[in-house]
């Protein structure tokens, strides 16, 4: 799925929507929606599933440990993020590698310290995400990412990330525990949910802004699925990488395709001097 799926009808990527001929159009603050996009954001959930786990385990934090050290850790990045005048892939792609890790840890602290039934933290989280959705769009006129280029577009931007991991790690164990699929097949299932969120919007027409956030929210668990399968121990349906292993080895692959977009700006969306219509 490529950016197309972050496309509202009528809009012209990167520029404002109250840009006009008398406007100087504003650099978004996202990346491009290419193929890079969503590898790294799959690996960034992968992370955040194991990162969670190791922090939690091997370092012997535990979750309420974990949740503070991560938590201040994402709020100094976003206020770098906040600053920048425009997307810096570093600092954007640090942001979400971060906020997935919270985002896994607000659903395990409701899970495993709270005893909230995963069927009720997937409604809140669900409920919360189209709230911010309601919001964004009555307050914005437009959800689509091609104009996050204010800082009120881009708090209910990063407020909407959050809610997605939160969601899709309650959703994903919800659906884990419930079919008792195993991590391989869990999967297989998400990636073909995917599958199916692109098929409907390349050849039923699916709107592009919706189509980009169900996948979105539909990465997390796929991220977590393939997370857990390489760490897990070989009895627990595992291949026994470990989480040191495992987080290491998508940390480097993330930082090697963020410095490569670093460089070749690829996914650099450019303003553009026209006006955008039909919004």
């Amino acid at each position: 799925m490529t950016h197309e799926l972050a496309e509202t009808p009528g809009a012209v990527p990167g520029m404002s929507a109250s840009a006009g001929p008398s406007h100087r159009p504003r650099w978004n603050k996202v990346p491009e929606v290419t193929a890079y996009f969503w590898i790294i954001k799959v690996l960034c959930t992968t992370v955040g599933e194991t990162a969670a786990d190791l922090l939690s385990e091997k370092a012997g934090l535990g979750l309420t440990g974990v949740s503070v050290l991560m938590s201040a850790l994402l709020a100094v990045v976003l206020v770098v993020q906040f600053r920048t005048t425009a997307y810096r892939a570093g600092v954007y792609w640090l942001a979400v590698a971060l906020i997935s890790v919270v985002g896994t840890l607000i659903s395990d602290n409701l899970t495993d310290r709270m005893g909230v039934p995963l069927e009720t933290s997937t409604t809140v989280f669900a409920l919360l995400l189209a709230v911010v959705f309601v919001v964004w769009y009555r307050r914005e006129r437009t959800l689509s990412i091609h104009s996050v280029d204010s800082t009120s577009r881009e708090s209910f931007y990063w407020l909407a990330v959050l809610f997605t991991f939160a969601l899709g790690t309650a959703a994903g164990d919800l659906v884990s525990e419930r079919m008792n699929l195993g991590y391989w097949l869990a999967a297989v299932l998400f990636a073909l949910a995917i599958a199916a969120v692109a098929l409907a919007h390349f050849a039923l027409g699916l709107d592009a802004v919706w189509s980009f956030w169900i996948a979105y929210v539909l990465t997390r668990p796929l991220g977590a699925s393939i997370g857990d399968y390489l760490s897990q121990p070989t009895g627990d349906g595992g291949i026994g990488l470990g989480t040191v292993v495992t987080s290491a080895l998508f940390l480097t692959v993330i930082l090697g395709l963020v410095v490569h977009l670093a460089v070749t700006r690829k996914d650099v969306v450019a303003p553009q001097s026209a006006v955008r219509q039909g919004i």
